[in-house]
């Protein structure tokens, strides 16, 4: 089978990916065999590929918004059936029993896996997951439109919840790339004033397009206090700018697994009056769960930009300078 692998860590521009051919995996006890259909190109895939985080083993696929049909079954498997269409996503298994597992914060395990890091993941003709981590999709939404929900949506939901928002409240949103443009909307169908502030026409534009209630440039000053608000972009320069944002009590959360350097915080400008900054580790699968329901509920959609898988690189590349709004989406 065909499979793109990190070659070695490097700007996307240097073309860090290569494609190798590698044997059909073979499902293990309690896992299942998907043949790819589509994959989601997740700015993780893109610090991953850079280096931002280091592969954790030589040669690993990328890809952890993975869409497609059950292939084959490994020894007792039984949650679904050959030719069902499910999705793969970032949480590829926890250890079950550390305290954060047995209190249901399965995201913070001590010992987790995830997928296109920790195991290979879709950007290839098929990957092997643990059926116990993998979504079954909404019928309505169809492969293209399915795969950025998996990573970017889940991580959108989980943030959005982390932000604390109030019923009726305001909500700041600085960045504004695939996860950004799937959680407005969650907070939109959901009463929340969104305030969008990024750089980038094009996701302004996409902003604007999608109802949000104000849209500047990601230093501006959104036109209300903030009772919460989501750092999307990987730039801790923004950390202080969103938090001076915050009314009392208010929220930062920062939804990414990488960030670059915060700058010294002012106590007195950035943090009293109760503010708050945290981070968003992962999601659990019950996150995951909730926010499909809420996709089918609410109408949510993702915009996509479609790429075939043999242009892997090219869409890593177009992702880190910015050539695009939305999501893109390798197809086989």
């Amino acid at each position: 089978m065909r499979s793109w692998v990190v070659d070695h860590c490097a700007r996307a521009a240097d073309h860090p990916l290569r494609q190798v051919e590698r044997a059909q995996p073979v499902p293990g006890p309690g896992q299942i065999r998907i043949a790819v259909s589509c994959c989601g190109v997740c700015r993780t895939d893109l610090h991953l590929a850079e280096g931002d985080l280091p592969p954790r083993r030589p040669g690993v696929t990328p890809g952890h918004e993975v869409v497609g049909r059950v292939d084959s079954l490994g020894v007792s498997s039984g949650r679904f059936a050959v030719g069902d269409r499910v999705g793969v996503a970032w949480l590829a298994s926890t250890d079950r029993s550390c305290p954060f597992c047995r209190r249901g914060q399965e995201n913070l395990c001590l010992k987790p896996q995830f997928t296109g890091w920790d195991t290979e993941g879709g950007f290839a003709d098929f990957c092997v997951a643990d059926e116990s981590y993998v979504y079954r999709l909404p019928v309505a939404v169809d492969d293209e439109h399915a795969a950025p929900l998996l990573c970017a949506g889940i991580i959108g939901y989980r943030s959005l919840l982390a932000a604390a928002v109030p019923p009726g409240g305001v909500l700041g949103i600085y960045g504004f790339g695939a996860s950004a443009h799937l959680a407005a909307q969650v907070a939109l169908h959901q009463g929340l004033r969104v305030h969008v502030l990024t750089r980038g026409a094009g996701n302004r534009a996409l902003a604007s397009a999608i109802g949000a209630d104000s849209v500047g440039d990601a230093t501006d000053q959104p036109p209300e206090p903030l009772d919460g608000a989501i750092l999307f972009a990987p730039a801790g320069e923004l950390v202080p700018v969103a938090l001076r944002a915050l009314d009392r009590g208010g929220t930062l959360a920062v939804a990414g697994i990488w960030l670059s350097d915060i700058p010294a915080l002012n106590y007195a400008a950035d943090l009293f009056n109760e503010r708050r900054l945290r981070s968003v580790t992962a999601n659990t699968r019950a996150d995951g769960e909730e926010f499909l329901r809420l996709v089918q509920r609410y109408g949510i959609e993702a915009t996509t930009v479609a790429y075939p898988m043999d242009q892997a690189p090219q869409a890593l590349t177009d992702l880190a300078a910015g050539r695009y709004s939305g999501a893109a989406v390798l197809h086989n």
